[in-house]
């Protein structure tokens, strides 16, 4: 099943169609999406049978980020050796976990005000949670995600590395730096749920691929160690970390300039695009 939301309101998308949950439903199931995860069982249930009548045509282009404004948006740091290798870092023993802020969050095509600084790409796969839960066992992890969507950890690196010690919520967190989309597609419809390819382009020029196999911390290990600590609840985003190819490693720095369009792929996901202006 792929999901997403169009003005604001809980679709399920399939073949360039958008069919409203709420008004599918005959009103029995919500239209926000946050209730709508909040009922994800009762959720698939109704799409497993939908009638796809009055769905209607819809683009990419056209849609919100699956969860516009989640409650906590968890993101894991240097969770791809090569990523910590070529940040100076040994592989952490375990997961680094930081915070985006929800107002950071923005939908698949957005134009990006670059801020003071130096802004640099991450992208990333990005799990969101339907179920939920509290100390959920890794066994189990998989049933509390409802799918997984695409995403870029934007990050301004000048407040990302300043202070002893550095922090980095403030610095991922400018209005657009989340961009997620353009659907999110439940872990069943993808050809293998623990090996997802992904990758991204500048202006056409390739700057990062990866697969999740790679990841020191699979998505199961992650719902696992963050919710032992903290209830996961339905909407929720991890940001699963980003491979090498960052913008502030390059020899020399490279980082986004005005006019630039990023482009972000997840296999069996879709494209995000993301223009950059003053």
């Amino acid at each position: 099943m792929r999901f997403g939301t169009l003005h604001g309101r809980f679709v399920l998308v399939r073949d360039g169609h958008a069919l409203d949950l709420h008004t599918a439903s005959g009103g029995t199931l919500p239209w926000e999406p946050i209730a709508a995860l909040e009922r994800w069982d009762d959720v698939t249930a109704f799409a497993a049978a939908a009638d796809w009548t009055p769905a209607v045509p819809v683009a990419d282009t056209d849609l919100d980020a699956p969860v516009p404004m989640p409650r906590q948006v968890f993101a894991i740091a240097l969770n791809y050796r090569p990523h910590a290798a070529e940040a100076g870092f040994v592989p952490p023993s375990a997961p680094l976990v930081f915070t985006k802020f929800p107002t950071c969050i923005a939908g698949p095509s957005a134009e990006v005000r670059l801020p003071e600084g130096r802004v640099d790409w991450e992208i990333e796969v990005v799990a969101v949670i339907g179920r939920g839960g509290y100390r959920i066992d890794g066994a189990d992890a998989w049933a509390a995600v409802a799918g997984v969507t695409c995403g870029q950890d934007l990050s301004e690196r000048a407040m990302q590395l300043s202070g002893t010690p550095p922090q980095f919520s403030l610095g991922k967190s400018h209005p657009g730096f989340g961009p997620t989309g353009p659907v999110a597609v439940t872990p069943d419809e993808l050809p293998d749920r623990d090996d997802i390819a992904f990758a991204s382009w500048l202006d056409g020029q390739p700057l990062q691929h990866g697969r999740t196999s790679d990841m020191i911390f699979p998505i199961p290990d992650l719902v696992a160690r963050l919710s032992a600590v903290c209830p996961l609840l339905p909407g929720d985003l991890i940001f699963t970390g980003t491979p090498a190819g960052v913008g502030n490693r390059m020899q020399p720095p490279r980082f986004l300039q005005p006019g630039e369009t990023l482009v972000s792929r997840v296999d069996g996901v879709g494209e995000i695009h993301q223009r950059f202006v003053h």
